[in-house]
């Protein structure tokens, strides 16, 4: 990981449902982390660029999320929009550590898990 910055620990890989996603409240707004079928994490603001809907209720397919209000499909990995559809969530550098997750989030920034 080239970022500089550092890296908290949020969550264990366990709290994330396969195919699913964990909601957690920053001081930066509400992030989502997905968990592919493969055992991939991904974390993005949990913001459709479309109308707001929040993309951690959506489905989890491949390196994708269709969000739920509008079927809007977010690339996982870059937060673009795919097909048709123009517009960009912007994206978390996460890194997994043997079963811990960890994201990075300004230092000012403490994240509170959602059920």
């Amino acid at each position: 990981m080239t970022d500089k910055t550092p890296l908290t620990h949020v969550c264990s890989l366990d709290d994330i449902p396969i195919q699913g996603a964990r909601r957690l409240l920053t001081a930066h707004g509400e992030i989502a982390i997905f968990r592919t079928v493969t055992g991939e994490i991904f974390a993005l603001r949990n913001q459709c660029p479309h109308k707001k809907g929040p993309l951690s209720e959506g489905i989890v397919h491949g390196d994708k999320v269709t969000c739920p209000l509008h079927n809007w499909v977010i690339n996982l990995r870059t937060g673009e929009a795919e097909g048709a559809d123009h517009g960009c969530t912007p994206t978390l550098a996460v890194e997994l550590r043997g079963h811990d997750v960890y994201l990075a989030l300004p230092s000012s920034s403490a994240a509170k898990a959602v059920a």
